[in-house]
């Protein structure tokens, strides 16, 4: 399944002229395989012994480039440095107030609130997030 979107992912490169170079390959790659949402540096750390004159920078503006083109998202939280998600689709986010582990679920339902809101305000809206904060069961752990 992973790697399907993976494929599509490369597809939609192509059709936008991106170059794909082995750096810009193993970012996505990574990305696409996280199940956590990494930060531009968690990137660079897990591939700086494959590409060791990669940069932080390379890794920024590859991941602005992905951006641009629709196949990440990026995840601001306040002041924590911005995280990377390779799921475009409406999905909504559970953080840990802990540990900072963000996971994906998925609420169909919520589509409704755009709708609402934009009746209720007139606005055209044209994205929504939401976010539910906790303690992961980990931390839960260390807490007893």
């Amino acid at each position: 399944m992973e790697n399907h979107r993976l494929q599509e992912a490369l597809q939609s490169l192509k059709s936008t002229k991106v170059r794909m170079t082995p750096q810009r390959h193993a970012i996505l790659e990574f990305l696409f395989d996280a199940k956590t949402h990494p930060t531009a540096d968690d990137i660079y750390k897990a591939l700086e012994g494959k590409f060791p004159n990669m940069s932080v920078a390379t890794v920024y503006n590859n991941l602005r480039v992905f951006k641009e083109a629709g196949l990440v998202r990026e995840l601001t939280y306040g002041d924590s440095s911005s995280r990377f998600d390779s799921n475009t689709t409406d999905h909504y986010h559970v953080i840990c107030e802990d540990c900072g582990k963000i996971v994906d679920f998925h609420y169909p339902g919520l589509d409704e609130v755009e709708t609402l809101a934009e009746h209720v305000t007139n606005f055209k809206v044209k994205h929504h997030r939401m976010e539910i904060y906790g303690t992961c069961p980990e931390c839960q752990k260390h807490k007893h």
